[in-house]
Formats: structure tokens, sequence, C-alpha cells
């Protein structure tokens, strides 16, 4: 194994979403990682996020399940599951039980809601959890319905990279108290926090709370996306004085109404005009005549375009694995630096048995899964 993580050891309780998406990430970075499934399945190597793992299929609702997941646990590093709250304890293997065999684990607990509250047991998805945090009310278009953002501010952003930070962190307590603990890493909770720097302006009342109206949220001219002459888009966030005036260069725009940048009764107005102006050419010329300028332009590129990116290329930030193009590893390291990822691979016996899973363990608990 390469990578800073090497040497630690993770055990996944399989599931969706963000807590699979967190042990990529820590498998990405060099650690050990073996995710327990309910069934004998083969890996898809277009589950980008399911990359990296040992996988071993166990019935945990057996006793000879539980028993391989509990022997499993009782020599990791870190268990991350992502079940409702509840369910870990039904199963026998809730952190009170893991953490008497182990106690040095930290138990990762990933859910929407959070393991207290009113709302703990009832289900949800990134949406909802986005919804409760009030980020989503401020993401989309004036007079329009809130826009999902796909599943990267709750799932990912506000579920698996704080529950990364959120494990990792009690890694480094761990060092000192020689303790594990129990990590709850809700969703909501995340999606609230990443919002941060909304609230401090919306209570120093410099944000608006209508969509489409802030200077981050596509209600200025200067910060914004613009169709271009071949349908395709380009980004324009010249924030900066110094970033606006080249973008007036590079438009070569002469009118004195553009000069008040910051006035916003203005913005619907040059918003207009820029989108006649960006019709003119292509994106792509657009990005050629932006070269050189400090203007914070860049092309708006599908998932097609972006690997084939001169920059992207240059830093091997896309991969091919198994003849799937997939995102590498990030972030980079000067002295341990990530391995190529690999496809996930079902957990040896002499794998399971470097865990202090026992022989007749392992036979009994394969036996024990359907299928």
């Amino acid at each position: 194994m390469a990578g800073p993580l090497a040497g630690l050891k993770v055990v996944e309780a399989g599931g969706i979403g963000p807590a699979p998406f967190c042990a990529m990430v820590l498998a990405d970075l060099g650690a050990q990682v073996v995710q327990v499934t309910r069934l004998k399945a083969v890996q898809s190597p277009f589950d980008i996020p399911g990359r990296g793992r040992q996988r071993v299929a166990l019935d945990l609702r057996s006793p000879e399940g539980r028993d391989a997941a509990l022997a499993l646990a009782s020599h990791a590093d870190i268990l991350i599951e992502g079940f409702r709250p509840g369910v870990m304890e039904r199963l026998g293997l809730g952190p009170d039980v893991c953490m008497k065999h182990n106690p040095r684990l930290i138990y990762g607990r990933m859910t929407g809601w959070g393991q207290t509250g009113p709302l703990a047991a009832a289900a949800g998805h990134d949406i909802n959890y986005l919804a409760l945090s009030g980020a989503l009310h401020a993401i989309g278009r004036p007079d329009e319905p809130p826009i999902p953002p796909l599943n990267l501010v709750g799932d990912y952003g506000g579920g698996a990279m704080l529950m990364a930070v959120g494990v990792l962190s009690a890694l480094h307590e761990r060092s000192v108290s020689g303790m594990g603990q129990v990590i709850d890493a809700a969703m909501s909770d995340g999606a609230a926090l990443l919002s941060s720097l909304f609230y401090g302006m919306t209570a120093a009342g410099t944000w608006s709370a209508g969509r489409g109206e802030n200077h981050l949220d596509g209600g200025a001219h200067f910060y914004n996306t613009y169709r271009c002459a071949d349908g395709k888009y380009l980004s324009v966030a010249a924030s900066e004085e110094k970033f606006y005036a080249q973008l007036i260069k590079l438009c070569d725009i002469e009118d004195p109404l553009f000069a008040g940048q910051w006035d916003r009764s203005r913005w619907p107005m040059l918003k207009a005009r820029l989108a006649d102006m960006f019709l003119l050419r292509s994106r792509d010329e657009w990005c050629a005549m932006a070269a050189g300028l400090d203007v914070c332009i860049a092309p708006v590129l599908d998932w097609s375009e972006a690997p084939a990116h001169a920059h992207n290329r240059a830093r091997s930030t896309f991969v091919s694995v198994d003849g799937v193009t997939q995102p590498a590893p990030a972030p980079r390291f000067s002295r341990t630096p990530a391995a190529m990822p690999q496809p996930s691979v079902a957990a040896t016996d002499e794998v399971l048995g470097q865990w202090g899973v026992a022989q007749e363990l392992i036979d009994a608990a394969r036996a024990a899964v359907p299928g």
C-alpha cells in the first residue's frame, strides 16, 4: 500500500452514498479497507466510488456473519457505517459491542439527520438534508424553484468529507488518549457547516434571501455563466477590481455603466449586455482570447471534455482504471504519494486471517451468505 494512510485498517459496512465515498477517499490515500457487503456481488468497473476495497460477503443478520464482522472490527482502526440509527445495534454490531472488543476503535456513523433529534429515524436523501440546512433555498435562479446541486453538497461535501475529517481527527486524538470514540456525522449538520460564509453575510445584511440576487449565486454580471456562439458555456468570476478590469478589456467594453460593478440595480442590465457579447464568439475562442489575462474565466466542460483539457492532462487529474476514466486520488502528498487506484477485489482467506478472522469463522460466514 502507498499513501499517507498506509497501514491504517478500515472496515466499511456496505451502503450507498456518502459512506462508500468516504471509504474510497481513505482507500485512495493508502488505508486498507475491507468492505462488508450483503451479497456475493461482482465489482463493476463503473462503480468508481467503490474502488480500492477488499470485499467480503457477509450476511450480518446471521450469527456467523455477525461474528466474522466483529472479528474484523476487533482488529480495525476505523469502522464506517451508513445505516439509520439503531440498525447496527440490532445487528449486534453497535459501537458499545464493537468497542468492548476494541477500545481503540474509531466508529464513524454516517446518517442524514444524525443519531439524535426528532428526524433521526426519518427517511431522506441528499436534497432533503440540504433543504433543512438552509443551503438549498439559496441555489437557483430568481422566480424558479431551487435547483439540486447534484449530490455534491449533502452526500459528499457535508457528509463524506466531514466524516473523513472526523475519523482522522479522532485518530489523531487517539494517539494522545489511546482511546477510540464514536463520530456522529450528519449530512444535515455538514451542509449547514458548509454554509457558514452565507450565514455570516446574512447576519451582516450583505446577503439577500432571494435566489439569484447576490454576487455568488448568479445575481451579478461578473460572477456567472454565459452561453457562447457554439452553444457551449463560459464561467466568469471577475469579482475583484483587477479581474473585473481585465474582463472589461477582454470584452472591449467602453460603456461607462460597467464602471458601477457593485451597483446591484445595474446587474440585470449588465448581465444582459454581457450575454449578448459572449454570443459573438465560441467558447474556445473566448478562452483563447483570455489566455494570458488575469480575468478568472474558464470553459464549462462536460464529463467527456474535462479529462481531455490540457491542464487536467498535465496534472494527471484523471486516470484510467480498467479502461474507465475517473478522477485520480486527491489531495497530493510530497513524501507519501497515493498509488494508482485499483478496482475492488474479493478479500482472500489470507487477508481475512491477517485481520484476525479465524478460518472456521470465515468458512461459516461464507456458508451463511445467500446466493
